[in-house]
């Protein structure tokens, strides 16, 4: 994320989205966790790419995991420290240039503030990152081109066809997918995908 509107929003509403996220009713996701963390090995080595307030990187850690954690907006790094202990690496996702390093790659909610012209350089950068047949949890917004929401925050779109598509592209083999809607920090409720896939 390396918009810096998006970045500020972020910053400006930090524990604003640390509440929401802790809180959501979304009954999914302990399935999306469960797809992603059952391919990974015990004490397996895990990046969360995109952590936001850690709560992810924290429920990782916790399942025995070792955990790296990378996040563009310092007050996001700030509460995932104060509320988990977790030390977030600040920056972009550009910032990802290792190779055949994590067994996962969680990526919940993240790349879907890059560019629609950028996400296939990232998801090369996410599959080489990966150990081989490493997991790969991916979720983003459906719809159809990119814009800013009503706080300013960027997004790009997509169909689920075109995110299988860059995936394959990519080299990843899927595995599953989840349909759901969700209720955002802009209070608009958008509809969304999770994949899950294997390098």
């Amino acid at each position: 994320m390396s918009d810096d509107r998006t970045i500020s929003v972020y910053n400006d509403r930090a524990a604003d989205y640390a509440e929401l996220v802790t809180s959501s009713k979304d009954s999914g996701e302990e399935a999306d966790f469960h797809a992603f963390t059952f391919r990974l090995p015990k004490d397996g080595t895990v990046l969360d790419l995109g952590c936001g307030p850690g709560h992810w990187a924290a429920r990782l850690r916790d399942a025995g995991f070792r955990v790296a954690a990378l996040d563009a907006s310092p007050e996001m790094a700030e509460a995932a420290r104060a509320a988990y202990g977790i030390e977030v690496i600040t920056a972009g996702f550009e910032a990802l240039d290792a190779e055949a390093v994590f067994d996962g790659i969680w990526a919940y909610f993240s790349l879907l503030h890059v560019p629609r012209a950028e996400l296939a350089i990232h998801l090369s950068s996410v599959h080489r990152a990966l150990q081989p047949g490493g997991a790969f949890c991916l979720s983003m917004k459906l719809g159809q081109g990119e814009g800013r929401d009503d706080l300013g925050r960027f997004y790009a779109y997509y169909s689920e066809e075109e995110l299988l598509g860059k995936l394959k592209a990519a080299g990843f083999t899927i595995l599953g997918c989840r349909h759901g809607h969700v209720k955002g920090l802009a209070g608009t409720g958008e509809d969304f995908v999770v994949l899950t896939a294997h390098a």
